[in-house]
């Protein structure tokens, strides 16, 4: 799953508009709509903002050895 996904599943799940959660996390609505359509290049600090709200955080996850490596 996407972040995109999962913020935008999380947001649906406790009954939030857009709006609504840009203001709960602190900011801008724009944000949250860049941040759910998937924009690339995201302030990392904003996105803990929000997912804070969740009970996560964005940090360094090990990568799985695929089969190609």
């Amino acid at each position: 799953m996407s972040l995109s996904d999962f913020v935008k599943d999380k947001r649906k799940t406790v009954k939030l508009t857009q709006p609504e959660l840009a203001e709960k996390a602190g900011v801008g609505l724009r944000f949250i709509r860049e941040l759910e359509q998937g924009k690339e290049t995201l302030r990392l600090d904003k996105v803990n903002q929000v997912l804070q709200l969740f009970g996560y955080e964005v940090g360094a996850v090990p990568k799985t050895a695929t089969a190609d490596s």
